[in-house]
């Protein structure tokens, strides 16, 4: 049985991405990275692209299938995603040795994420920049054991060291180089 996800799932993030440029030399130049999300059942949930314009790296990420409300969701430090758990997927890419949260006194690990907030129909979209240059954020992502994509059953709380007390892993994406 064929899993193919819609076209519109596969493009939206990347259009999400493009959203915010105002003008041409905005507009990303080089794609960095992908994955594709599965939920711990292997049903499709979305994908992600990482892409770069400049110094600035953005992450677009389309999401299916998964139930209404905020979700924590964070790049993990292992190219792993064995189900049903996810727990391969390692702990939140902290390349920087930082403490999590976006409302950590030192900064948030290079790893968080907004929420993203799926709707009613169970999709939902998330466009959020990365705090490295282009160079550093392919080396986070694509060392010996590469990185992931998690997303979690519950919003993260931006405080709560080290994950956000997100709750459980619901879905993940193994990042590929572009």
């Amino acid at each position: 049985m064929s899993h193919r996800l819609p076209v519109a799932l596969v493009t939206a993030p990347l259009a999400l991405a493009l959203a915010g440029c105002n003008t041409v030399a905005d507009l990303p130049g080089q794609r960095i990275g992908s994955a594709t999300l599965t939920l711990a059942n292997g049903q499709p949930a979305g994908s992600a692209q990482i892409v770069a314009a400049g110094s600035r790296v953005t992450l677009a990420v389309g999401l299916t299938g998964i139930a209404p409300g905020a979700h924590g969701i964070h790049l993990h430090t292992v190219g792993a995603c064995n189900g049903p758990d996810f727990a391969s997927a390692g702990g939140h890419l902290n390349p920087l040795g930082r403490h999590h949260g976006s409302l950590a006194a030192d900064g948030k690990h290079e790893g968080d994420l907004p929420n993203v907030v799926i709707q009613s129909g169970g999709s939902g979209a998330l466009t959020a920049d990365l705090s490295g240059t282009p160079e550093e954020v392919r080396a986070w992502l694509f060392d010996t054991d590469g990185a992931s994509i998690v997303v979690h059953a519950d919003p993260d709380d931006y405080k709560t060291d080290p994950s956000g007390n997100s709750g459980a892993r619901i879905a993940c994406g193994v990042i590929k180089p572009a």
